[in-house]
């Protein structure tokens, strides 16, 4: 029986905390009320991996993590619990690290006539005419021939199979490039076998044939032959001997080294050529993480085997699809997906912008809730705060900061730095379809660059989702396109208007060809990256208007919405996606949620927190070193104390390095400035040291604690009745005031909230209430809410109602209120700073009835209740109509 979903419970499994320790847990998250355990991907992952995003072996369960023993326990546990799991998948790519991924170590070993070689999305064909038929790998710490001439290099030989080493790395080399070794290896021993072996190897297949015999011999005859080979070396000591002299040979002679790399079927290279030359579709800029072309059945059905049987045999009930922007056809990813596994509960990690839709073709429940999170968030933005913090943010950078010319900025940075190489690949193939149309095949390849260059920089969505196989494009794809296309235009006036009018039809599909076509389906797997790395990780740490907004899926200019536009949201997701999944902090937000509630009321207050930033600013300028740091990182350094105090310096000083790379305007992850970033670490401690300053900052902090745990207790309380299902992040059912990874990722006392959890069937209301420091209150609130999911399931499940309830009186802007089905009543607070506690006449109206308040135990009668009532014995009400007697 697969258990209906209540609540997902995240948790981040890692070398020493794996799938055992998550049994252990079970118990627990089943008295918490959780019906499903989301878990991080633990097929096998590089070694040491502690997130599971860089698989290496998709038919085995991470060994690290415990294996398929361990895997069995937790299945196990969680029948015996009556709970589901959701496993994570990453069917976009995989790690390509040294010899761990067996597929990747066979493409490199045998080039286009891999049996895997249609597993990556490798551009064969495009490659550089210098170098054809060749991966480039881009891992050399400086230029190929110094490190090579520095002996960095070194040919290995073990029991007849040879590799080249260069530090921690090791590749393959290809059979066929090793006839010369293996015959001076011969004509130096006189063995008859070895002079068999380097015989075969000079007469197999090249690596650039790929007809299927041709194929097919090679990796037969190879095989026999690295048989041969290893027997050889047992059996033969003297030609054993004389390989080894070869071997010894190379790595003394760069130029035979050379020449027998110059052979091989990749190309090694320093590391910085990756933002211009890479040959192959990554995830992101990692050059390690190496894209999979999962529209193929038998790459889909190759890492999907174990998945599809768990959620066959019921041991997985549910699959959050990780990164489908990044897939060539998504809406054909998850066609497949729900055919294999028509059962299966499947959300989408899909970052929606501000009025964007889940395409429909998509056979999906939801979102992975990042869209959620935003909206939510909002309710808890004052407007009235929006002009005094631009002034103040301009008063501070000394320039009027417009986040759309910041986002431009970023994007192109990214786009020609970071994803250049994927820019490249895609200018090339613009070049060739010029090529073949004489109106415009006398555009220069600098302009064919500049025009994508250019579009995808306006790109104002993540990517469109045109199909080139059956000519499918939606009126929303036309609406991005032509929004991108028109906006860049009139940004490049020095472009040619017709160029970008046959960009245009090229993306909507209207222009027949093979060419034409993978064009369209390309651009849209950029763009998707450009956003991310362009505005999550780059626009993100340089805007700091109000830096919780600053958030995955956000858009920092949109100051807040209004509680009619939240209340048409829940409407819509209660009738299209109530099984989308709701977050409010992921292992993958900027901050958690519990820091973002805090910062958000500094919307309430922009006089006053003008004013402390002034005063801050001029008591630390003696801790400043010249101008470091500048004054837009200084802004977002107290941002950050404020809603993360009390925070050790270490976890600052790490926040604050990440924070000015990603920026990428005084360090970067590419080229760390060490002057800047000391100066910059140097502050923070000199700050931190200050008992002044420290004073001042717990004295500011201190009266936004209690308010900021009311946003924290009003958007979780929303997150767990809103329709959908909601998602609780490992640890933040207690207060966490966690930042960006690996802060968030930090392991998580379990034993304390077990504990905890024990302790609240003992006490009272007010004895909770008091122990607000230790996070009761939201503990409480949480489990409360979980049981009556479960109690109410006709309400708060799939099919529940929403609607608005109405509440009027002179504070009735501070309120939220809504009822789900015909049971349950949801009243939070909201601008809490602005209220003071003082309802006055603000009444909620409640529809008849008897109706108990499931935090308290509070009862309330139909009808206008005052709001003071409502909420006078805990800081959120959670309402459940009592049936009536008879």
């Amino acid at each position: 029986m697969r258990p209906e979903p209540v609540a997902t419970y995240r948790l981040q499994l890692r070398p020493g905390f794996g799938l055992g320790e998550a049994a252990g847990l079970v118990a627990y998250l089943a008295r918490l009320g959780v019906s499903h355990l989301y878990v991080s991907p633990y097929l096998q992952a590089v070694r040491g991996s502690t997130h599971g995003y860089d698989v290496v072996d998709p038919s085995r369960v991470n060994e690290e993590l415990g294996g398929e023993d361990a895997r069995g326990r937790l299945c196990q546990a969680l029948e015996a619990a009556g709970m589901g799991q959701m496993l994570d998948l990453v069917p976009n790519h995989m790690a390509v690290a040294g010899d761990q991924n067996p597929w990747w170590w066979d493409v490199l070993e045998n080039g286009p006539s891999s049996r895997y070689a249609l597993y990556f999305d490798v551009d064969w064909e495009a490659s550089e005419e210098r170098w054809p038929n060749k991966v480039l790998l881009p891992v050399l710490g400086d230029h190929y021939g110094r490190v090579l001439e520095a002996g960095e290099l070194e040919l290995r030989h073990t029991e007849g199979l040879f590799t080249l080493g260069y530090h921690e790395h090791v590749f393959p080399l290809d059979p066929s490039s090793l006839d010369e070794l293996l015959g001076a290896a011969h004509a130096d021993s006189g063995s008859e076998l070895l002079g068999f072996i380097a015989d075969s190897c000079a007469r197999l297949p090249r690596p650039h044939v790929t007809f299927g015999w041709a194929v097919e011999r090679r990796h037969r005859d190879k095989a026999v032959l690295r048989r041969l080979l290893a027997a050889l070396c047992r059996d033969e000591p003297e030609a054993e001997a004389a390989i080894r002299v070869q071997v010894r040979h190379h790595n003394e002679d760069p130029d035979a080294l050379d020449a027998l790399i110059e052979k091989q079927n990749y190309r090694l290279a320093w590391w910085r050529t990756a933002a211009r030359d890479l040959g192959y579709r990554r995830f992101f800029d990692i050059n390690n993480l190496a894209g999979l072309r999962v529209e193929e059945q038998e790459v889909f059905d190759a890492i999907h085997t174990l998945p599809i049987r768990w959620a066959r045999d019921g041991s997985v009930h549910g699959l959050r699809i990780d990164h489908p922007d990044g897939l060539r056809d998504p809406a054909q990813y998850f066609q497949r997906l729900s055919q294999a596994c028509p059962e299966a509960w499947i959300v989408a990690e899909k970052i929606l912008e501000p009025g964007e839709s889940l395409p429909a073709d998509w056979p999906v429940a939801g979102t992975t809730g990042y869209d959620f999170l935003n909206r939510v968030q909002g309710l808890f933005v004052d407007p009235a705060g929006e002009e005094p913090l631009a002034r103040q943010l301009e008063e501070i950078t000394g320039e009027a900061a417009d986040f759309a010319e910041v986002v431009h900025h970023s994007k192109r940075k990214v786009l020609k730095e970071l994803l250049g190489s994927d820019l490249n690949r895609l200018a090339s193939l613009f070049v060739d379809i010029c090529e073949r149309h004489r109106r415009h095949r006398d555009y220069t390849r600098h302009e064919l660059y500049q025009v994508l260059l250019e579009v995808a920089v306006c790109f104002p969505v993540y990517r469109t989702y045109v199909r080139a196989r059956d000519g499918v494009v939606t009126e929303a794809d036309r609406r991005y396109i032509s929004r991108a296309l028109n906006h860049a235009r009139d940004r490049r006036p020095d472009l040619d208007p017709e160029l970008f009018a046959f960009l245009r039809s090229l993306l909507l599909l209207r222009i027949p060809g093979e060419l034409e076509s993978e064009l369209a389906m390309r651009f849209q797997q950029l763009t998707g990256p450009a956003m991310a790395k362009g505005v999550e990780d780059t626009a993100f740490y340089r805007y700091h208007r109000l830096v919780a907004l600053n958030e995955v899926g956000g858009e920092p200019t949109r100051f807040g919405i209004a509680v009619s536009e939240f209340h048409q949201a829940c409407e819509q997701a209660a009738r299209h996606q109530p099984r989308a999944l709701l977050a409010t902090s992921t292992h993958d937000t900027k901050r958690s949620e519990d820091v973002r509630a805090r910062l958000l009321l500094l919307s309430e207050i922009p006089e006053a927190w003008s004013r402390t930033v002034r005063r801050w600013r001029h008591h630390n300028a003696g801790h400043r070193r010249g101008e470091w740091p500048d004054p837009a990182t200084e802004y977002l350094l107290y941002q950050t104390l404020v809603g993360a105090w009390p925070i050790e310096t270490p976890r600052v000083t790490a926040y604050m390095e990440k924070s000015v790379r990603e920026a990428k305007l005084h360090s970067s992850w590419t080229q760390p400035d060490e002057a800047y970033e000391q100066a910059v670490q140097d502050f923070v401690t000199a700050i931190l040291d200050d008992a002044e300053f420290r004073a001042e900052l717990e004295s500011f902090v201190a009266p936004l604690v209690a308010p900021g745990r009311v946003n924290g207790l009003a958007q979780t309380l929303i997150k767990l009745t809103a329709p959908g299902i909601p998602d609780l992040y490992q640890g933040t059912e207690l207060w966490d005031l966690s930042l960006v990874d690996p802060d968030n990722r930090r392991q998580v006392d379990f034993a304390r909230r077990d504990r905890l959890l024990a302790e609240l069937g003992h006490l009272s209301i007010a004895e909770i209430l008091t122990r607000a420091d230790d996070g009761l209150p939201k503990l409480w609130m949480i489990r409360q809410a979980l049981q009556l999911r479960r109690r109410q399931p006709r309400c708060l499940g799939p099919g529940g109602s929403y609607r608005p309830l109405s509440l009027d009186g002179a504070r009735a802007a501070h309120g939220v209120a809504y009822l789900r089905g015909e049971a349950v009543a949801v009243l939070v607070p909201r601008l809490p700073l602005g209220l003071d506690g003082d309802w006055g006449d603000t009444g909620l109206v409640l529809p008849l009835g008897t109706w108990r308040d499931v935090l308290t135990g509070q009862a309330v009668h139909g009808g206008r209740v005052p709001m003071a009532d409502l909420l006078a014995g805990f800081p959120v009400a959670l309402l459940e109509r009592e049936e009536e007697a008879g």
